[in-house]
């Protein structure tokens, strides 16, 4: 006991010996904190300090100098504080903040050194500045309260009114360091106070929520942990006046202020005194980071929620017991790409799923794009923790998908379609079946058409197999199928049938030709759009999942069912129904289907052909029958059928369309009735015979569409013309022979050279027919004007057109007519030029060699006109000698008929001296 005593005895005089030399040396310094001039209280405090950091240095003993700390220094350093220089006050605050450090109960300091503080930094008023003007003093002011907080603790308590007076003016302070410095100062606040600290909590929350918006992040950040330790620590209400403000700091763009937003909420739901209150609205705050772009977050997020789950299990395990001793498989069909929540974690989301739920339905259609990409992503989540607890709040959620399925945000449309998705896994195909049919039913939408698809393909396939034929039957009526022509709307519709086809796979076979119809309807209704491609391949994908090699095979099995339904109402069809656009598709994409259902298929035609239906719709299937009519063999003629319906197709359709009618439709429709003809008479499933019965039916008709003021007619009836020559023109009718080379004439004065080469063409087989005829001489004055009009063509501005003409006398094999074409080329205008004068060449080659059987000299050798006249008259004059032992009085004739038309009457002279000496040798 001797030992200790003397320990004391002899540290007693060494404390006291410090005391005594510090007093000393304040007593000498501190008058000179009085002085009036403000470099005069500078110098001192300067000296002050250098004499505080020798005589009291870090390691001294803090109790010698407690005591002149506390009653000389810490007085004047505090009146200080108020000093006009701005130099005195920044001494005087960094003196006190060395003063609270080396003191030895720096929690005496406080009665008067947290007044002083929170007069220079309180505003008097809230639109007036702080009494310290000075940025950085405010922050060196707020720093050594944030040291008095930390040293004094729970001593802090009775002058907690002065700090928080103080930290409410610095948390609005422009300078953003105060405002981050203010936020630490606040959470250690709470830290050291919390008996006492939730009586003035809620006077920061205020100041806190002005500050949360800052454009500084790294602000925001503090005002959010500085807000979740506040309220940790404080009064739990006041959880419902930051939660709109954090809510607004998930769509922060820095992903820091995301990330102490998770955290904080995260840490309110661990720790904080009132959770269980505050569960339905913390929750969605936490899961709404599930779905943030930056992985870091979603793992804090999930890991928080995980701990949460468990402590709330932990801490509930008594009602929990049944379902911790008898634990459920995970439902059938769960979500492969999803981890299954914890228990604890599902029960929280299902208790107070019918609190959440409102207010996320409502956000989903917010006006604001974020907050209703937001909301769309948590309603997933939701649903994947409520599982089969979605059943209660079905109706709300479907209408609510309706709703944000029509949403022009992608990424709201994506997540509500995942919502259905856990929809269709969740709940039994009876319970939502009968709400969404029932919508459909109400006012069939694009958006409820893109519901029931998702929910289609999330649902499991042997649970959707019994009500599959109801929904493909629903999806056929007209009031959902043919509801709008809008491309999203139809869209939407196919997204059914392929969720269908993927789904049920093999079991769509009961629903087939109801699947069918829907994807005839798209197809007919898409137009020219993309959508028919697509409409075709899920076509493709249903005959895979039935075992049929194509989908024509799939047309084949349904023909019957389908062209049934679509023609009973055919009388009342226009050019707008769906039925005209479901029949055209039908008969273009069935390919060989067609030719098996020909009883159904020509009587209709032959109904909505007539000339008092519809001109459009005519046109329509004009154009139809034209496609299927050009590949016969693989369409319409498939089974060898349609010959039986020849005779209503030329009398019944294509001839009362063939009759002129005044109108610019009535010209289009016949231009599309010979159209017709011409696929039909240039196929090859017609016998001779058959071509006859259509050359005879039609002849007339077809002569009348020469003159039709449609250059697109004219031509094809030339052809069509040519065909019935080429088939049937060495049986036909002299009489009605004769009567098709006049109108053929006409169109080599056509305005469309296209039009002459064609008509030339079909001259030609005319000429050839005679040929093959045996009664000739019948034709021999046809063929003496028709050869003569051909040879004005020789003069034809288009050289294509001279070549055609040339080619008739090459192939004409007549004898009779070479002396009219002496007569005509040698009047010829263009004789002068050297293409007229190459033809004209061959010309003679033509007659000498096709007509006279002889040979003459080769063109080659003939020479070019020059100035007018033959260079070697006495070749043309022998060829002409020559070709004259056939006609010679014919001959001579023209030759004297023609002589003053010549430039030069000098070869025609000759000429009829030569057939005089003929004569008279004879």
């Amino acid at each position: 006991m001797a030992a200790p005593a003397e320990v004391e005895a002899a540290a007693g005089p060494t404390e006291a010996d410090e005391t005594v030399e510090l007093s000393r040396v304040l007593g000498r310094l501190l008058p000179g904190l009085e002085a009036d001039s403000k470099m005069g209280r500078r110098r001192a405090l300067e000296a002050l300090q250098r004499a505080l950091e020798e005589v009291v240095p870090p390691g001294a003993d803090p109790t010698a100098f407690q005591g002149p700390w506390a009653r000389l220094l810490l007085p004047r350093l505090l009146r200080l504080l108020a000093d006009p220089a701005e130099g005195c006050r920044a001494l005087a605050v960094h003196l006190l903040d060395l003063g609270l450090r080396r003191a030895a109960r720096p929690c005496d300091a406080l009665p008067r050194l947290l007044p002083a503080l929170a007069a220079r930094l309180a505003r008097p008023e809230p639109a007036r500045p702080p009494p310290e003007p000075c940025e950085e003093l405010r922050l060196a002011l707020v720093q050594l309260l944030g040291l008095a907080v930390r040293l004094g603790g729970a001593a802090l308590a009775p002058h907690l009114d002065d700090a928080v007076r103080a930290l409410r003016s610095a948390l609005l302070d422009p300078f953003s360091a105060v405002r981050r410095e203010s936020c630490e100062c606040a959470s250690a606040l709470a830290r050291a106070t919390p008996e006492h600290f939730h009586m003035q909590s809620e006077s920061l929350i205020g100041p806190l929520m002005q500050t949360i918006s800052h454009q500084h992040w790294k602000v925001r950040v503090a005002v959010i942990e500085a807000t979740g330790t506040v309220i940790q620590f404080g009064n739990g209400k006041s959880v419902d006046d930051v939660l709109s403000h954090f809510a607004q700091r998930l769509f922060d763009d820095v992903p820091q202020v995301r990330q102490a937003v998770t955290s904080v909420v995260g840490g309110w739901l661990l720790n904080l005194r009132d959770r269980y209150s505050f569960f339905h609205k913390l929750i969605p705050l936490l899961l709404s980071s599930f779905n943030d772009e930056i992985p870091e977050i979603r793992q804090l997020a999930t890991s928080l929620w995980e701990k949460i789950g468990l402590q709330w299990q932990e801490e509930n395990e008594a009602d929990l017991k049944d379902k911790l001793d008898f634990a459920l498989a995970p439902p059938p069909h769960y979500p492969l790409q999803e981890s299954r929540p914890g228990l604890g974690c599902r029960e929280l989301v299902f208790r107070n799923l019918s609190k959440v739920l409102p207010a996320i339905c409502r956000d989903i259609t917010d006006w604001v794009v974020g907050t209703r990409v937001k909301s769309a992503q948590l309603l997933p989540v939701l649903l994947l923790h409520a599982e089969d607890h979605t059943t209660q709040h079905l109706e709300i959620i479907l209408r609510t998908l309706q709703l944000a399925c029509a949403d022009e945000e992608k990424a709201v449309v994506s997540s509500c379609m995942r919502s259905a998705e856990l929809i269709g896994t969740f709940v039994s195909p009876e319970v939502f079946l009968k709400l969404i049919l029932s919508m459909l039913k109400k006012a069939p939408s694009s958006a409820s058409l893109l519901v029931l698809s998702s929910v289609i393909r999330g649902c499991p396939c042997d649970a959707l197999q019994p009500h599959l034929k109801v929904i493909a039957t629903e999806l056929t009526q007209a009031h959902v199928c043919q509801a709008s022509e809008n491309g999203l709307y139809l869209e939407h519709l196919l997204l059914c049938v392929q969720a269908l086809v993927s789904t049920c796979q093999e079991g769509c076979s009961v629903a087939s030709l109801q699947l069918m119809e829907v994807l005839v309807t798209i197809m007919a209704v898409s137009g020219a759009t993309g959508l028919g491609d697509k409409a075709q391949e899920t076509m493709n994908a249903l005959a895979a999942v039935e075992n049929v090699p194509s989908s024509q095979d799939l047309y084949r099995k349904h023909m019957g069912p389908l062209l049934e339904r679509l023609t009973a109402s055919h009388s009342d069809w226009t050019v707008h129904s769906i039925e005209l656009l479901q029949f055209s598709v039908i008969v273009t994409h069935s390919g060989p289907a067609v030719g098996e259902s020909l009883q159904h298929v020509v009587p209709t035609l032959r109904a909505c052909l007539q000339p008092a239906k519809d001109p459009h719709m005519r046109l329509k299937l004009f154009s139809v029958l034209s496609s299927v009519l050009l590949r016969p063999k693989d369409t319409i003629d498939s089974q060898g059928q349609f010959p039986g319906y020849l005779e209503m197709v030329l009398k019944d359709i294509l001839a009362p369309n063939l009759q002129w009618r005044a109108g610019r439709t009535a010209a289009a429709i016949r231009t599309a009735a010979v159209s017709c003809l011409w696929a039909l008479t240039s196929s090859d499933i017609l016998s001779a015979t058959q071509m006859q019965e259509v050359q005879e039916a039609l002849m007339p008709q077809v002569l009348a569409t020469l003159e039709e003021d449609v250059q697109t007619t004219r031509l094809i009836s030339c052809r069509v013309l040519n065909t019935f020559l080429k088939t049937t023109g060495d049986t036909m009718d002299p009489d009605k022979l004769i009567k098709i080379y006049p109108e053929l004439l006409k169109r080599l004065d056509d305005v469309s050279t296209e039009v002459r080469l064609t008509a030339a063409s079909t001259l030609l087989t005319w000429l050839q027919c005679v040929q093959s005829t045996e009664g000739r001489a019948y034709y021999q004055s046809s063929i003496q004007y028709l050869y003569r009009e051909l040879l004005v063509h020789l003069d034809d501005p288009e050289r294509a057109i001279q070549d055609a003409v040339l080619a008739k006398y090459e192939h004409s094999g007549h004898r009779s007519c070479p002396e009219y074409v002496v007569d005509v080329v040698l009047t010829h205008r263009s004789l002068k030029d050297l293409d007229s004068w190459s033809m004209l060449q061959e010309l003679l080659l033509v007659w000498h060699q096709v007509v006279l059987r002889t040979r003459i000299t080769p063109a080659a050798e003939i020479q070019a006109p020059d100035g007018g006249a033959l260079d070697d008259g006495r070749k043309l004059g022998k060829v002409l000698k020559e070709g004259s032992i056939l006609f010679p009085d014919l001959l001579v004739r023209e030759t004297e008929a023609v002589i003053h038309k010549h430039r030069s009457a000098t070869y025609c002279e000759q000429l009829l001296q030569h057939m005089q000496a003929a004569s008279a040798a004879q």
